[in-house]
């Protein structure tokens, strides 16, 4: 993927931009942070160049004035709700960052469970942060949050909430997932503080929508297609273009709650110190594209992406007819088709010519190879062997494992393990691909080539099992396929 976007730029810029907005508050600043701020795949997705912890060095740099609130809904602990992109658990998540951020040398101070009303998931998790030396805080739900702003400002709303103790003059508050009541948390913090003679102030880093692109642009449209099933819409920010006679773009969650924002504002301090919503955001990322093109290029594949995402969700069953409809009128408006991407002709006409199912790859350079099904391997294990024999420069008659070592690996499959496909999946093919690096130097130079599949483009003809999902994932290959089951 050809680079777009200048990561150490976004760093040292954005970094100087934060100390910048914590000057202007004098003693704290809560920051909240929209989206991930680690593993950040869909920004390094659509902005190529973009690290997907990115975000995270830029905190490294403030390290020594940041300390990190994690915020969970008591809600998603107890509904055990997924992250989809790692397939684990928002507790698990809350436990996996916590881990992550500390082992950088950022200090994590507490974790908040909001929206509590008494859950058991929610506080048997408590008793879990407890008895790992953790700072665990509750806050509770407000009734008719945030529109009753005289009784959200008060000892009945704000007031109930445990007041969190932090020690620096930066508090980052991030969450494994949206709807965790970050905004909140930052609010209720900002109505303690004056109450103890402190005066906090309050921002947003959101990566996306980007407020300095057009709203047209297709980074902004492929914000959309993610957050399709948010019903999130980007809209020209009215209360800056009254402001400031400038167009800016922000999203319509962000514009809808301002003037509630507002109020809260003049209510703890008697003013608000901003203009729109747009003037709350601290994010630098517009500043660092340098490819305009290399970003429009990405962003584009990433609705594509994203429409696969959905349809393959409407085909297990899940009624997804809206984001669908969404994801589909973006695609008209950035004028593309699923043929526009590249992968997906070539395993699709390739499978009807060969009545099988078939997987395509596109490597670094513009090649496109294809895999499919056989007696030994899957369309996608396939793949994966004919993709690095061609980075390493190998024949492709030449067998990086022999037949007679994988069928013992199918014997084990069907025989003891219970499987009716013989077949090897792409993980059991590494593993055997492994085994035969130790004594083979052709075997072991295309293992090598593996790392060079990161951010490669792949389609496979028919519905894959998880097992392929997550080795793709976890190489790093930009994976769709068909809502089509395969044939038994």
């Amino acid at each position: 993927m050809k680079k777009g976007f200048d990561n150490d730029k976004y760093v040292q810029m954005q970094s100087e931009h934060i100390r910048e907005r914590i000057a202007i508050f004098g003693d704290k600043l809560y920051l909240e942070f929209g989206g991930k701020l680690y593993d950040d795949y869909h920004a390094s997705r659509v902005l190529p160049g973009f690290a997907p912890d990115s975000k995270l060095n830029m905190l490294m740099q403030l390290k020594d004035q940041a300390e990190i609130v994690i915020v969970i809904n008591a809600g998603d602990i107890e509904k055990n709700k997924v992250r989809g992109d790692l397939d684990i658990t928002y507790d698990r998540d809350v436990l996996r960052l916590k881990q992550l951020f500390t082992e950088r040398g950022l200090y994590v101070g507490s974790v908040v469970i909001t929206q509590y009303t008494g859950q058991k998931a929610a506080d048997l998790f408590r008793e879990r942060l407890k008895a790992a030396g953790i700072p665990v805080y509750t806050h509770y739900v407000i009734e008719n949050y945030p529109n009753n702003v005289p009784f959200v400002i008060s000892e009945d709303g704000f007031g109930k909430n445990d007041y969190i103790e932090t020690s620096r003059p930066l508090v980052v508050v991030t969450a494994p997932g949206p709807g965790s009541g970050k905004m909140a948390t930052c609010l209720s913090q900002l109505y303690h503080e004056n109450r103890r003679g402190i005066r906090a102030g309050y921002a947003k880093f959101e990566t996306f929508p980007i407020w300095n692109l057009a709203l047209s642009h297709p980074v902004n449209l492929a914000y959309e297609a993610a957050t399709a099933d948010l019903n999130d819409v980007n809209m020209i920010d009215p209360f800056h273009l009254e402001a400031y006679e400038t167009t800016a773009v922000n999203y319509n969650r962000d514009v809808e709650i301002f003037p509630v924002l507002r109020s809260v504002f003049e209510a703890i301090y008697g003013e608000c110190p901003y203009k729109s919503p747009t003037d709350m955001g601290v994010n630098m990322v517009g500043f660092c594209i340098e490819d305009d093109e290399a970003c429009r290029d990405a962003a584009r594949q990433e609705i594509l992406r994203r429409y696969y995402q959905a349809i393959i969700k409407r085909a297990a069953g899940q009624d997804v007819e809206n984001e669908i409809y969404k994801i589909e009128l973006l695609m008209r408006n950035t004028k593309i088709t699923v043929e526009d991407r590249s992968v997906v002709p070539a395993a699709l006409s390739l499978a009807a010519e060969r009545g099988m199912p078939v997987a395509a790859m596109e490597l670094p350079d513009g090649t496109i190879v294809t895999g499919r099904t056989g007696e030994l391997l899957g369309a996608c294990a396939a793949l994966l062997l004919n993709a690095i024999k061609n980075l390493a420069g190998i024949e492709d008659s030449v067998h990086l494992v022999s037949p007679e070592a994988i069928q013992p690996i199918q014997y084990l499959k069907t025989a003891y393990l219970g499987s009716r496909n013989p077949r090897l999946h792409s993980d059991e093919v590494l593993i055997a691909l492994s085994a035969s690096a130790s004594s083979n130097s052709t075997a072991l130079l295309a293992m090598k080539q593996l790392r060079r599949l990161k951010g490669c483009m792949a389609h496979a003809s028919v519905q894959l099992s998880s097992a392929d999902v997550k080795t793709f994932r976890k190489l790093g290959i930009d994976l769709t396929y068909e809502p089509v089951p395969e044939q038994k």
